[in-house]
């Protein structure tokens, strides 16, 4: 069933494949926005696609690897080439090494910022011009790690951070410009690369997955795991029309990982 909260909207998301991105996804098409998904792997993007066309939606795929700096331009492109305007921008594409920190090398770090963060600014330069002029929305999707990093996440605590600190910079902007910019910081959320982590533990303890989920919530201290469709749902009111009162915000959503006022 389609809702109408975003009906003749045109919204990119990135990193749209899979976990967050492909809910955010489902669910901005649900809402009744013209959706243009990009990622690296055509194939997942294309089922992607046919989901979202098989219940009335629309959608439109561009496989790109936006490391590479006229991937953004590319993209921005393609979304207002096929419905005519852009009004959202969602900036989810990007996962980072895992690794400790004397382990980890000057192309890892490269990897990690020129994926997330550079591609986040790549793209929201390339739509600036077309989001001022209907008075769109920027949202980033952040990471807890950006405000409490581990000593294995160092590339992604950074990056997060980075991505927190731009979305405060975007929004002043958008302030002049009346383009709306917020962040969204998710937790532990039951994606693919969480799974790895819950596998991990079922093969170091040796208890079943159940058992190693409750001891991972136990020893997160979190309420519980979050699910794509939780993030998805914030997004969709964050940048509809209920929405209109954030900018400028980083928002938390993760079980309560994040203790720091």
């Amino acid at each position: 069933m389609v809702m109408s909260a975003l009906i003749g909207k045109t919204a990119i998301i990135t990193g749209a494949s899979r976990g967050i991105g492909r809910s955010i996804a489902l669910r901005l098409a649900q809402d009744g926005a013209g959706v243009v998904l990009c990622a690296r792997d055509a194939a997942l993007l294309g089922d992607v696609v046919a989901e979202i066309r098989k219940t009335g939606g629309k959608a439109e795929m561009i496989p790109l690897d936006l490391r590479l700096p006229e991937a953004a331009e590319q993209l921005v492109d393609f979304a207002v080439a096929k419905f005519g305007r852009l009004d959202i921008v969602i900036n989810n594409a990007g996962a980072t090494k895992l690794g400790d920190f004397p382990e980890l090398t000057d192309a890892d770090w490269s990897d990690g910022f020129a994926l997330k963060f550079f591609a986040t600014v790549r793209i929201t330069r390339a739509a600036w011009p077309h989001l001022k002029a209907v008075s769109g929305s920027v949202l980033n999707i952040s990471g807890i790690g950006g405000r409490t990093p581990g000593a294995m996440f160092s590339i992604g605590g950074s990056v997060n951070a980075a991505m927190n600190c731009l979305t405060k910079s975007l929004a002043d902007t958008g302030v002049r410009d009346g383009v709306r910019v917020n962040c969204v910081l998710p937790g532990y959320v039951r994606t693919d690369r969480l799974q790895k982590r819950l596998d991990a533990v079922v093969k170091e303890s040796g208890v079943p997955m159940n058992q190693a989920e409750e001891r991972f919530v136990a020893d997160s201290k979190i309420l519980q795991l979050g699910e794509p469709e939780d993030i998805a749902g914030l997004v969709a009111f964050i940048v509809g029309p209920e929405g209109r009162f954030f900018h400028g915000a980083l928002i938390d959503m993760d079980g309560g990982a994040t203790k720091a006022v």
